[in-house]
């Protein structure tokens, strides 16, 4: 998909004005991702991009930029893309008004095919804007771009590289923030400067401040040893993915005044998608950020709000006590020819361990559970009627017929069947291994299992079952198992360390790894003791010809 020809578009200075509410459809350019790379974990180092200005273009984009006032940085955004070289007939952009104080109106210099358009009603904010902006949109790729980003010449080309060759990708522009000074500079000399391949001039690289995601970035190889921490790059101001992706993962929260960007990346990133960091061109962020300014006002502000919807969110993670509104895990349980002791060894455990913020599908025949007259003790129905009485009032129990669909918010689902007593950190240590050898699946048999087929802990990541499913659409059981063991791994252990043992224990009596360094430390205590004796013994030799005649001397006085 390379080509030698150039396709640079660079308008001149004097362009027809595009009226504010023209439509513009855009083609649907086609490319087959029946063959796409399967990529492991994030690890996107077997795509190789093409040089910018070395390849053809088919895929259309949109370029979406929520706006609230800032008219003086919107002009210079808009100039910026109107001198990009990604094909013209390719691209639209769109901006959002978001209820600015004096209305929003097409500078004269901008992009050939630019519209203005209000916010929907019924919201606000930039997530409210940027899904108003996608809903009219038509290109096969989203840009978001923020109304304070002026982007270098290649910034849209170089993003759509990856889209052409993936279709489950999320490419992270560059950004770098420098101070903004209004009457420094004017649209025309912007396009002009960008259009000659000089954008990185239009300010001081050495007093810019770089975005803290870099080090994410350059801590993880450029993300591709990032693993399940790549989604927290992707915030805001500079992003694309195609819109399937877009629409699959929901869209943003407009509820999330602030913070949405993250949250929305969560969701994108149980899609199965692959983070990639686009560092081949950059822009310029006018203006520094309110997380630069306000961080602690920020943060706090943040924290209730993501926290409830991103699982594993480190501030969420501080109270492990609570229940949140996306769960930290599905747990199905098959309860189905299993007495109602069974069931209540397993599910206890698992409700009243410390991992609260769960959700339980036990699986059963309850539609076969009715009113009619029966022998109580004598019921056939009698195990699933008892087990359906003792968990009906928790809030947390679901009661299905089979395992459930997989709800993409949530990161993990565990399979086992009841019977074992899971310990009282049996979910977060799943969690913790299957994180530690960042795999797909983590199965775990447990010992003495009685029954065929049962005896085993399945944790997977849902987010590894969903990439599968994207790349091998029909595929399940162990056929899905395979995708998974390709794009992300398996693993096995040993199930005991997960399980009471069946003994009697003291529910008083220190944890095993507590007694491991109570007995760690006595014996280095031991040793400290053992050498200070031996010091003594020594000083105590030396004294000794000398201590008889001492005391010989102070008797005859």
């Amino acid at each position: 998909m390379t080509s030698t020809e150039e396709h640079t578009v660079v308008p001149t200075t004097e362009t027809a004005p595009t009226p504010a509410g023209a439509v513009s459809p855009l083609p649907r350019g086609q490319v087959d991702f029946s063959e796409q790379p399967r990529i492991h974990r994030n690890d996107h180092s077997v795509l190789t991009l093409p040089r910018s200005g070395e390849w053809t273009p088919t895929l259309s984009v949109s370029v979406v930029i929520p706006a609230h006032g800032g008219a003086d940085k919107l002009a210079l955004v808009l100039a910026s893309l109107a001198a990009q070289s990604y094909p013209a007939h390719l691209t639209e952009v769109i901006v959002v008004d978001d209820a600015s104080p004096e209305p929003l109106t097409l500078p004269p210099v901008r992009p050939e095919n630019t519209r203005i358009i209000p916010s929907a009603p019924g919201g606000w904010g930039s997530a409210h804007a940027v899904n108003t902006g996608v809903a009219v949109s038509s290109g096969q790729v989203i840009l978001r771009l923020d109304a304070d980003m002026l982007v270098y010449r290649e910034h849209v080309e170089s993003q759509m590289r990856l889209h052409h060759l993936i279709d489950y990708g999320v490419s992270l522009g560059h950004k770098l923030f420098v101070d903004f000074d209004p009457a420094a500079m004017t649209p025309e000399y912007v396009r002009d400067e960008v259009a000659g391949g000089r954008s990185d001039t239009l300010f001081d690289r050495d007093t810019a401040d770089p975005h803290w995601v870099e080090r994410l970035i350059n801590r993880h190889d450029r993300l591709r040893t990032a693993g399940r921490l790549a989604y927290k790059v992707f915030i805001g101001a500079t992003g694309s993915l195609h819109r399937d992706l877009y629409d699959a993962a929901g869209g943003l929260d407009p509820a999330l005044v602030l913070g949405g960007d993250t949250e929305f990346a969560y969701r994108v990133g149980q899609r199965g998608a692959v983070f990639v960091p686009d560092l081949d061109t950059s822009s310029w962020h006018l203006g520094r950020s309110q997380m630069q300014t306000r961080r602690d006002a920020g943060t706090r502000y943040r924290m209730p709000y993501v926290s409830n919807r991103v699982p594993d969110f480190h501030l969420r993670r501080k109270r492990p006590d609570r229940q949140w509104e996306v769960p930290f895990a599905d747990v199905v349980l098959d309860t189905t020819d299993h007495t109602l002791e069974e069931v209540d060894a397993t599910a206890s455990a698992l409700l009243c361990g410390s991992t609260p913020d769960l959700r339980l599908w036990l699986v059963g025949p309850w539609s076969r559970l009715n009113d009619e007259r029966r022998a109580p003790l004598d019921d056939a129905l009698l195990e699933p009627r008892l087990t359906h009485e003792t968990f009906r009032g928790d809030p947390r129990v679901r009661f299905v017929e089979s395992a459930p669909e997989t709800d993409p918010r949530v990161p993990f689902r565990l399979h086992l069947n009841a019977g074992p007593t899971p310990t009282d950190t049996a979910v977060v240590d799943l969690v913790k291994e299957i994180d530690k050898q960042g795999v797909g699946l983590l199965c775990a048999p447990l010992p003495g299992a009685t029954r065929a087929g049962e005896g085993l802990l399945r944790l997977e990541r849902v987010a590894a079952y969903v990439r599968a499913r994207h790349l091998d659409p029909g595929v399940e059981g162990t056929d899905l198992d395979r995708v998974v063991e390709q794009t992300h791994g398996t693993h096995w252990m040993p199930g005991e360390r997960f399980v009471a043992t069946g003994e009697v224990e003291d529910e008083t009596a220190p944890r095993p790894e507590v007694l491991q360094q109570r007995l760690d430390k006595a014996l280095t205590e031991a040793d400290r003791m053992r050498a200070r004796a031996r010091r003594a013994e020594r000083k105590l030799r030396w004294f000794t010809p000398g201590l008889g005649r001492r005391v010989l001397r102070r008797i005859a006085r």
